[in-house]
């Protein structure tokens, strides 16, 4: 007896992934619920177990392919079947997949955009639809943005002595999704960035004074993140624009706070978010940023974990940047970039001091945050940081 492995539910908006690795080859024995292979989407990594205990008589899609919910991945042969009476029925499944490779030729795109694509005498104008179409919203993101042009550029030529010491590697989907995503948030916001720094004397005292009795208590380390998403929630709280988003017309204040949490991965970049973060403690906080880093390392987290988020907080601090500009998280407004602690001399009552300076940078949608909301907001921030105690006063 025969058992079909597909693809599973991918969550919500998703709607196909490439096939990254497979665990087992045709022949191998498989147990129940032992993993058969990963898929990668646009944001997180699927595993796909067995259903039957058995031997992997075939697999249909390979490593690379893409592949849309339901699709027929694999055969398992249940109990000691041999996988070679399985060998046929697979290739005609399979005939689907190589089908969509010229998706750009054989689907039809939508009215809309092969009319806007006439009338602006465009063409090979990147589909994001279903197999490849083409939709209005492609076409008016490529009118809006005069980038594809400069990347359809071909390369430079590359001396034929070094050709042979270059190695080209094909970007993951979650690769293409964050450059994608950067990329339009450039083009949609009008974002700007301004700069602040934070004595963090204040801080590293109060931690370094109650870390031992934080962790016996509350089980999970007392690390600096606590204090910024309070800071953060704080400033959210006097300057709300900087919560909210743009929809259309309107602008959306949101009267919660659902921070998201910048985490680098082995794979790249993603925002698990801590919902309603401004009803967390310090110690809810620092256990849900340690939980969701651990998934977002091992590539567990779910779409669902990293959707929702208002305003987001990144930490390039911990791999020793100085400054920089973060870039918006669509559609959020701002984004708070932290960065390296450093001991600097500081001039305090007329006195030269080495104190552990941190820069702050925040990068605000200049559509809906004005200069002056900005600059409270990162000013509130501060003073929150270099007086912890105005956290517990609300002042």
């Amino acid at each position: 007896m025969s058992t079909e492995v597909r693809v599973p539910t991918l969550g919500e908006s998703v709607t196909e992934a490439t096939v990254a690795t497979w665990f087992k080859q045709p022949g191998d024995a498989v147990a129940v619920d032992e993993m058969l292979c990963e898929l990668e989407t646009d944001k997180v990594t699927v595993e796909v177990p067995s259903p039957v205990a058995g031997t992997l008589s075939e697999i249909v899609a390979a490593e690379g392919d893409t592949v849309g919910v339901d699709a027929l991945l694999a055969q398992i042969a249940e109990g000691d079947a041999a996988p070679a009476p399985k060998a046929e029925a697979p290739k005609a499944e399979a005939a689907p997949v190589p089908a969509a490779a010229p998706a750009g030729k054989d689907v039809e795109d939508a009215p809309s955009a092969k009319k806007l694509m006439a009338e602006n005498n465009l063409s090979n104008v990147q589909g994001t639809g279903k197999d490849g179409r083409v939709m209005k919203e492609d076409v008016l993101n490529a009118l809006s943005s005069p980038a594809p042009a400069a990347s359809a550029a071909p390369r430079a030529p590359v001396a034929a002595s070094q050709a042979d010491r270059e190695e080209r590697v094909k970007m993951t989907r979650l690769r293409q999704t964050i450059a994608k995503r950067l990329k339009d948030s450039q083009n949609t916001a009008a974002m700007l960035t301004t700069y602040n720094e934070v004595d963090m004397t204040e801080v590293m005292a109060l931690r370094n004074e109650y870390k031992d009795l934080f962790l016996k208590k509350h089980g999970v380390k007392l690390g600096f993140m606590s204090f910024f998403t309070k800071a953060c929630i704080h400033a959210l709280k006097e300057v709300p624009e900087v919560n909210a988003e743009i929809d259309g017309t309107d602008i959306v204040y949101k009267n919660f706070v659902n921070m998201g949490i910048a985490a680098g991965t082995p794979t790249g970049l993603v925002v698990p978010v801590l919902m309603d973060a401004d009803q967390m403690s310090f110690a809810e906080i620092e256990k849900a940023i340690a939980e969701k880093g651990a998934r977002a390392r091992d590539g567990k987290l779910s779409m669902a974990e990293m959707q929702g988020g208002t305003f987001t907080i990144s930490n390039g601090g911990v791999y020793g940047s100085l400054m920089s500009s973060p870039i918006l998280n669509p559609p959020q407004s701002g984004i708070l970039g932290m960065h390296k602690i450093q001991e600097r001399p500081m001039a305090i009552n007329g006195q030269v001091v080495i104190r552990p300076m941190m820069y702050l940078a925040l990068s605000y949608d200049h559509r809906i945050v004005d200069g002056k909301g900005a600059v409270t907001f990162l000013v509130r921030v501060k003073e929150a940081l270099e007086d912890p105690r105005r956290l517990l006063m609300d002042l």
